[in-house]
């Protein structure tokens, strides 16, 4: 059965619930299940090395990960209208897989949340799907035939998933943020299920 990678570094809570949502999207697809992983995180200094298995939520990430996929999403908070540093650091690290063409040809999408409305969704999902099409990924987003789209006072973005989490900084998406995730991720599986027959 073709596994698709949901892969994201999540800090507050936000990026990690958009990628269930997500997952669940692509399990509304026959024959499609989600790989849910995890980005370890990064620090300027460090003095043990990371535990091998994060304490909760997803495990990381493994090269074997990509490997196996048959696609990929990728999510991380907003930073300054960019990924988070470990996503970028986790991208930096795939010089092989780029070599090899680990991901030539898989369907790809993106994700982001931020706390606020005008906090840099679309240019951090932009700037995310630089690296993956230099990996050779078909990208796709979230088309205004989804109509949360057009409706969505908050979150959601055709280039795809987001979140605005607010001064509160909550990590529940609405109910119009939670439908365009799930739709992403059955798009997502959908394309899949046809590069894959």
């Amino acid at each position: 059965m073709p596994e698709i990678l949901v892969l994201y570094y999540s800090r507050g809570g936000s990026v990690a619930r958009l990628a269930r949502h997500i997952a669940r999207g692509i399990g509304e697809v026959d024959g499609m299940t989600a790989r849910l992983r995890t980005v370890p995180p990064v620090a300027a200094v460090t003095q043990s090395a990371a535990p091998p298995v994060p304490e909760d939520g997803a495990p990381y990430v493994e090269p074997r990960d990509l490997v196996e996929c048959a696609g990929l999403a990728l999510g991380s908070p907003t930073r300054f209208g960019n990924m988070a540093a470990p996503v970028k650091h986790w991208l930096d690290g795939l010089v092989a897989e780029w070599a090899s063409g680990t991901l030539v040809g898989k369907p790809a999408a993106v994700f982001t949340s931020t706390a606020t409305m005008h906090g840099g969704q679309e240019s951090t999902l932009l700037t995310m799907m630089v690296p993956l099409l230099h990996h050779g990924c078909v990208l796709m987003g979230i088309p205004y035939t989804e109509p949360a789209l057009s409706s969505t006072r908050s979150g959601g973005t055709p280039y795809g998933a987001s979140h605005v989490a607010g001064n509160d900084d909550d990590p529940q998406p609405t109910d119009e943020e939670a439908q365009l995730a799930r739709a992403l991720g059955r798009r997502l599986a959908q394309l899949v299920a046809k590069v894959s027959a």
